[in-house]
């Protein structure tokens, strides 16, 4: 699973429960074969954002000190990170809690708990959408301004 210039996508991934993150990166490194950097508060992952400029930011939703919609209004301060793919990971699944999730800056919505085997292909489908909306978008933009 490809990103930009062909390497593999690189998600940044924040969530405070060890079990979570250890399956997580299992599924997205050995099975799905994508980069993945983790990180156990949003704070932390702030810090490292930028120098690594991922593909894709994976935030769990309930955290302490820093929730991940918090946290993703601060990496969107973040020059490099406006437009990068969000998806958060929930175990709230009521449309109101899915519709909130989407209108701060999501593309996606994934429900814990997930399938360990689906988990990477499942960001990356995310991701992809995301890519072609966003082209679609500029397109639209383009041929207003003609």
């Amino acid at each position: 699973m490809l990103g930009p210039d062909r390497h593999p996508l690189k998600v940044l991934h924040v969530d405070d429960d060890d079990d979570v993150r250890e399956i997580a990166q299992i599924a997205v490194e050995q099975i799905g074969g994508l980069l993945f950097r983790q990180f156990a508060t949003g704070q932390a992952a702030i810090e490292a954002a930028a120098d690594w400029n991922p593909d894709v930011l994976l935030l769990d939703v309930m955290m302490p000190e820093m929730t991940g919609p918090e946290t993703l209004e601060r990496l969107r301060s973040i020059p490099s990170l406006v437009d990068t793919t969000a998806i958060f990971l929930t175990a709230k699944v009521r449309k109101t809690d899915i519709h909130n999730l989407m209108s701060v800056g999501a593309a996606g919505v994934i429900v814990k708990p997930f399938d360990p085997i689906l988990l990477a292909t499942e960001i990356f489908d995310i991701w992809q959408n995301d890519q072609e909306r966003r082209g679609l978008r500029e397109r639209v933009i383009g041929f207003q301004r003609q």
